[in-house]
């Protein structure tokens, strides 16, 4: 029998989506396959803390999404480079064995960004997701709505405020972006941070939440239109999944109605679409993954507004695994079940780490 391939499922974090980070590493585990792999659970606590878990009660209140942490009563450990040994303790260097590959299932900054994703590469471990630029720019709405732009990819009106920066007053940013609009934390996903002002009153409002999570926000447009999803798999050939509908039934797609409240919208996967737009999705979320040069997996994020317009959103490189989440839904609903769909995202990891470990990194000066 093949040795099972050591998965190290790298869960919880510093940013303010741990608590979705939680409930995604706690399906990523229970759905793994075990005939191939074996799984290493390495919680990360809200300090920055890496902690070696015993799978057997890696999580606390496990089932409730509200009030799920991460049990502390673990080791902590480190990351060896060069060998993605794992490794125990100050005093006594305890050997805890090496990683195949990680599965960074984290969320937000510090996870998300590009941050993990160059430790993981500095430590020569293959790992899931996409890379250190495209995680950084998916994780930047600024950054990612200029490139998509650049790159031919329609996306909302937008405008950026920096905290150093007066903001300018709600006369004319609603002449530019009409009201209402969304004011966001330009580096935060899963909706944390999020408003929609319909007046002066909650513009100023939205402002000071906002800045509570990122030095950089960005006001958007608010879109009348269907908001559609669709997730893409792959590494140099990138799929598209079936698309898929949120039906929210809150004021917009907020933290609670996506991972608090099990009926805080209904997905209707796949969405009710002609085929041609149904392509038409499917067509515009690869080519919004090769613009930002993903890899592995991310979940595309649409309008489709009344008169057939089809604009960006936004893109999440990590998309949440809970049992609610949009990405692996689009996936089963697509034929690849959730087991088999973890089992090709370490497959896709694993060869891409092979292709760059025969790129030269040395020059080789000629006599």
């Amino acid at each position: 029998m093949d040795k099972k391939i050591r998965v190290g499922i790298l869960f919880g974090g510093k940013s303010a989506e741990h608590e979705v980070s939680l409930q995604s590493a706690k399906n990523v585990y229970e759905a793994l396959d075990r005939e191939k792999f074996e799984p290493v659970l390495i919680g990360i606590d809200k300090s920055g803390r890496w902690l070696l878990n015993d799978k057997t009660r890696f999580l606390l209140n496990a089932d409730d999404p509200k009030h799920i942490s991460l049990n502390q009563d673990s080791r902590a450990v480190a990351l060896t480079p060069q060998s993605g040994g794992l490794i125990s303790g100050l005093a006594d260097r305890r050997d805890e064995g090496a990683v195949d590959v990680v599965f960074p299932i984290l969320h937000g900054p510090f996870g998300e960004d590009g941050t993990v994703q160059g430790l993981l590469k500095l430590a020569d471990v293959p790992f899931v997701g996409t890379g250190v630029l495209a995680s950084a720019a998916g994780m930047d709405k600024d950054v990612m709505k200029r490139l998509l732009r650049d790159g031919g990819v329609p996306i909302g009106r937008f405008a950026v405020i920096r905290s150093h920066e007066s903001p300018p007053d709600y006369k004319t940013v609603t002449e530019k972006l009409g009201s209402p609009l969304f004011i966001k934390p330009s580096n935060m996903g899963s909706s944390v941070g999020i408003s929609k002002a319909h007046s002066e009153e909650e513009y100023h409002a939205g402002l000071k939440e906002a800045f509570l999570y990122d030095r950089k926000i960005i006001l958007e447009e608010f879109i009348q239109g269907r908001e559609l999803e669709c997730a893409v798999l792959g590494n140099e050939e990138p799929a598209a999944s079936v698309p898929g509908e949120v039906i929210s039934t809150h004021e917009f797609y907020s933290y609670n109605a996506k991972y608090l409240d099990e009926n805080g919208a209904a997905l209707e996967i796949p969405a009710r679409l002609p085929p041609s737009v149904t392509a038409q999705v499917q067509s515009l979320a690869v080519k919004t993954y090769q613009v930002l040069d993903c890899e592995g997996l991310s979940r595309v994020d649409f309008f489709l507004r009344e008169n057939g317009q089809l604009l960006v959103n936004e893109i999440n490189t990590m998309p949440g695994f809970t049992r609610i989440s949009m990405y692996p839904k689009l996936w089963e609903a697509t034929g690849i079940s959730y087991t088999d769909l973890i089992t090709r995202l370490i497959d896709l990891a694993i060869a891409r780490y092979e292709k760059e470990r025969n790129l030269k990194t040395d020059y080789e000066r000629g006599v």
